[in-house]
């Protein structure tokens, strides 16, 4: 057999296209994993160490919302709900939550509303809960200790008071725990933790992160809620921490994300509507 023989630029457009050809397939696999990850659903992680496994997922697809994962109001729903304690000017009702384009909008409306508790309310507003469709129900989800997080869009609008945070599977607080309040601001992210100190009144320990121009798009907002530690992120960059246990709570918690009006100033006449976007939320356990 004839030996084949390649000049030296013959060889070296082989060697060329011998390199060609592996960065091609490089770059194909990478295209590859990152369709593979690009809707952050697949395979999701916390950032936090340890061993974790996913026990609580919705990416909030489709055009409703998961009725087996989400109620759309407190736990004392009729026909709509407020929360009194803070004196709020809104009164929520399902109407006021969407699904649409990959998320949940919750959309508060200059309307006024007569409450079951006949209040007259002037704003109606939307809430998204894991807890219980009705007083005597039973919570759709709750867990003591782990990793929560979700992606959200806070509106600009002022008066506005949107919130994440735990309450207890009970119904009583403290404790609590606020994985994201905004109150009288959109730039300033406020993270708090409630418990019930020795002479039996709230007490509450907090720390804020800012200014950020979160109206601006989704920013990701954790808390990692360990036995003996809270540690809370913002897309994914630890930014306050607790270490006291005698403040952690160790009860069964309930998941929340609404739209609160009037705390602590009210919307000024200009303000007629705002919203507040989730795209998804997560939880993991160790």
């Amino acid at each position: 057999m004839r030996k084949m023989h390649f000049s030296r630029a013959a060889r070296r457009t082989r060697r060329d296209r011998g390199r060609v050809a592996w960065a091609v397939a490089v770059l194909l696999a990478l295209v590859a994993a990152s369709a593979g990850c690009s809707s952050g659903a697949q395979d999701p992680q916390p950032d936090a160490p340890g061993s974790w496994h996913l026990v609580f997922q919705d990416d909030l697809t489709g055009s409703t919302l998961d009725a087996s994962h989400w109620a759309t109001c407190y736990d004392w729903n009729n026909h709509g709900c407020t929360n009194a304690g803070n004196h709020e000017s809104e009164w929520y009702l399902p109407g006021q939550v969407s699904v649409a384009s990959g998320a949940a909008t919750l959309t508060a409306t200059r309307r006024t509303t007569i409450g079951t508790d006949g209040h007259s309310y002037a704003w109606t507003s939307g809430m998204i809960s894991t807890g219980r469709n009705s007083w005597n129900g039973t919570p759709k989800f709750t867990f003591t200790y782990g990793y929560v997080e979700a992606a959200i869009q806070i509106p600009a609008q002022r008066g506005m008071y949107p919130a994440f945070w735990l309450m207890p599977a009970s119904r009583t607080t403290p404790p609590e725990l606020d994985v994201a309040e905004f109150l009288g601001t959109s730039h300033n992210v406020q993270m708090t933790v409630h418990w019930k100190g020795a002479n039996g009144k709230n007490q509450f320990q907090a720390g804020t992160f800012g200014p950020e121009g979160f109206p601006s798009g989704y920013h990701v907002f954790a808390l990692d809620w360990e036995k003996d530690s809270l540690t809370w992120l913002v897309d994914g960059v630890a930014r306050y921490w607790v270490t006291d246990p005698s403040k952690i709570p160790n009860v069964p918690m309930e998941i929340l994300l609404d739209l609160a009006v009037g705390v602590p100033t009210q919307p000024p006449t200009s303000v007629n509507s705002a919203q507040m976007k989730v795209e998804w939320v997560r939880v993991w356990q160790h």
